[in-house]
């Protein structure tokens, strides 16, 4: 026979050659043609036949049907198949399909086929949707009614990814049944079914002992529902080479009863309605990997024909950890457990709102105990024992006002006795002793010597007219001097005007620039400049701080300083212009410094019997506590004194000679207040 191939789309076909030989009576061979072309089409039989007086012969020769050879490489994380032919073949056509009615090759939604011609390109590519055990793929050739060459990559293998499984899967609910459907036959899958309840969106709690018996249906599997708690958050749990797929497919109107969980004593109430009668049992069970372990014992109620609510008890006695409860009707049997669990967190918000209330109340008998202990010393733990003398240096309200508030809190919380000339200049406490009895110099130099022989502290509370009132006092004493020749070393009158001048060049340039002023004739003076305002002379203020001039430095010439410290205002007063002579004096600036200044005035010691001293660690806590309070309180203070000179300034009309840079004085500003001032 010869091969006639057909054209492009016919039908594939050969033409037989059927030839007959005979032998002759002297035994040579002679050739007879009976015919010389059959034309036979695929699958087509041609058959032959003789028969002689001496024998009879019968030949057959069935047409082919070609089919092309080609290999396979798969791409799973791609889903898709590479398809390469051998060389030489005509042109064929490849496409997938899946194979789910053995040996039939279907595709529900077919690509059309691609065609590869080995002349020009001998590998194709074939994209599917979905990557699933049955998917196979047909080349053959383009001819009409081609055989078809079919190979099925994943036949004798798996697959390591069973989500397109699920994608291309189906759930049909039934009235007492429910039909898994895929692509590929279910039987070959090895899948199970069983029930869970779904308490979240994405979570739902597998019913242990649950799995649904299956009925084969064709290809397709199918699973008895009749049993079945048909309530919307039933759902099935189908399960294939561990991976699992949920589908819920019951609908609202399909439950049978219902149930709802109340809160109680230890206990778990449930509400139970079903329209015939039922037993319904309820048990304990604790959440974990593998659903909802049971613990306890099983509590039952039977409901009565009637549709009112039956109540159920589930007591939460023994039981260590939050249980939930699972809820299922017994009697007459419906398969699944509902799960639910209590809301505990709203009995862990009322423990949270105790506990906050303590807290709050903790805190305010804190607080109130801490403002008792302050006004009575902190029961000896913050207490100033030695007398204190303060000095005012300046008549200007607000530096009075503040000297007047540090006075009042060292002797009303800290229980310090405080000698403080604006106190005492009259005589009403006690007969004789007052600033008008003695006069301002006797005062100061009574009250200086009393506090230094009492081992307590005079405090000078510095301010700028108190460098310039210093520089004055020490060209008056330098004058003096050198007028009465009561200074025996011209040496060290020298000494004391280097020093006078340097303090005048730091400190007093307003003071040079306004005797500049004076003999140019001009009317007012730099202090009315500076701060715009009448100032009245002091017949107490000024006498008392010159006195206490000259007893700072008798102290500080008898090396005896130890008992003196200076103190400044934050928005008052800056440390630089306190002078250079000074620069051995403690100073302290307030509030900031105010710790530093209790401890220096003896109010944070404690002494024990053998007279040394000895911190504990809860009175020093606490000390430290309170001397912050009260930092607090006098910043509060000098808030309020200094934000009415702000607000001054700042409805000040015009241009103000104060703010040229030789009449500014530089402030620091106020820290550790609550609040604060915009200008500071």
């Amino acid at each position: 026979s010869g091969l006639t191939p057909a054209a492009s789309g016919g039908i594939y076909s050969e033409c037989v050659t059927v030839r007959v030989t005979l032998r002759a009576d002297g035994g040579e061979w002679n050739r007879v043609l009976v015919h010389d072309c059959v034309e036979a089409e695929a699958n087509a039989v041609v058959s032959a036949s003789f028969s002689t007086t001496e024998r009879s012969c019968s030949v057959s020769y069935k047409v082919p049907d070609p089919i092309p050879h080609f290999n396979l490489s798969v791409n799973q994380s791609s889903k898709s198949v590479s398809v390469t032919v051998e060389p030489g073949d005509d042109k064929v056509h490849a496409r997938w399909c899946y194979r789910k009615y053995a040996p039939a090759c279907t595709a529900e939604d077919p690509s059309p086929p691609i065609t590869i011609d080995s002349s020009v390109s001998r590998v194709a590519l074939l994209n599917i949707p979905y990557l699933l055990p049955c998917v196979c793929v047909q080349v053959y050739y383009d001819r009409t009614d081609s055989k078809r060459h079919v190979k099925c990559p994943f036949l004798n293998q798996s697959l390591s990814d069973v989500g397109d499984i699920w994608l291309s899967s189906e759930v049909t609910l039934h009235e007492s049944s429910v039909t898994w459907s895929s692509p590929c036959s279910a039987g070959d899958l090895e899948l199970s079914a069983s029930l869970c309840w779904r308490r979240q969106e994405h979570l739902c709690t597998p019913v242990l002992n649950s799995t649904l018996q299956e009925m084969e249906d064709g290809a397709d599997l199918m699973y008895n529902t009749s049993a079945v708690d048909k309530h919307p958050q039933m759902c099935l749990q189908f399960s294939l080479r561990g991976g699992d797929h949920i589908s819920c497919p019951f609908d609202a109107d399909m439950s049978s009863w219902d149930v709802a969980i109340g809160p109680g004593r230890k206990s778990v109430y449930l509400y139970l309605t079903s329209p015939v009668p039922a037993t319904f049992s309820a048990q304990l069970c604790v959440l974990d990997a593998r659903g909802c372990s049971p613990v306890g014992p099983v509590h039952s109620v039977t409901t009565g024909n009637n549709s009112a609510d039956t109540t159920m008890n589930v007591p939460l006695r023994l039981v260590a950890e939050e249980p939930c409860v699972q809820v299922w009707r017994s009697n007459p049997v419906l398969h699944g457990r509902r799960v639910l669990c209590p809301d505990y967190t709203h009995n862990r918000w009322g423990v949270y709102a105790v506990a906050a209330l303590v807290f709050v109340v903790i805190v305010a008998l804190l607080g109130i105990l801490t403002q008792r202990l302050a006004k009575i010393g902190a029961a000896g733990w913050l207490c100033i024992q030695e007398p204190v003398l303060l000095v005012c240096t300046s008549e200007r309200s607000a530096h009075i006002s503040a000297v007047c508030s540090l006075a009042s809190i060292l002797q009303g919380e800290l229980g310090a006795k405080v000698h403080l000339a604006l106190w005492a200049q009259s005589s009403q406490t006690q007969a004789g002793t007052g600033v008008a009895d003695l006069g301002p110099l006797p005062w100061l130099y009574g009250r200086w010597e009393a506090v230094r022989e009492a081992r307590g502290k005079a405090l000078i509370v510095w301010s700028p007219d108190a460098t310039r009132t210093y520089v004055k006092w020490r060209e008056e004493r330098a004058r003096m001097d050198q007028n009465e020749g009561e200074v025996e070393d011209r040496s060290g009158a020298e000494k004391t005007r280097v020093e006078v001048e340097e303090d005048l060049k730091l400190n007093g340039r307003r003071l040079w620039k306004c005797k500049k002023e004076k003999a140019a004739g001009r009317v007012k003076s730099c202090e009315e400049k500076d701060w715009n305002i009448q100032r009245e002379s002091s017949t107490v203020i000024a006498p008392v701080f010159t006195a206490a001039l000259a007893c700072l430095e008798g102290a500080l010439q008898e090396g005896k300083g130890q008992g003196v410290a200076l103190v400044y205002f934050q928005g008052l007063c800056h440390r630089r212009d306190i002078p250079k002579t000074f620069r051995g004096v403690p100073r302290y600036c307030l509030p900031q410094d105010f710790r530093g200044l209790i401890q220096e005035l003896g109010g944070m010691r404690r002494l024990t019997e053998s007279g040394t001293f000895r911190w504990h660690c809860w009175p020093r806590l606490l000390s430290k506590a309170l001397s912050v309070w009260l930092a607090q309180r006098l910043a509060s203070r000098l808030q309020t004194l200094l934000l009415p000179r702000t607000q001054w300034k700042r409805k000040t009309p015009g241009p103000s000679v104060a703010s040229s840079p030789e009449a500014t004085e530089e402030r620091e500003p106020l820290r550790g207040a609550p609040r604060r001032a915009e200008a500071l």
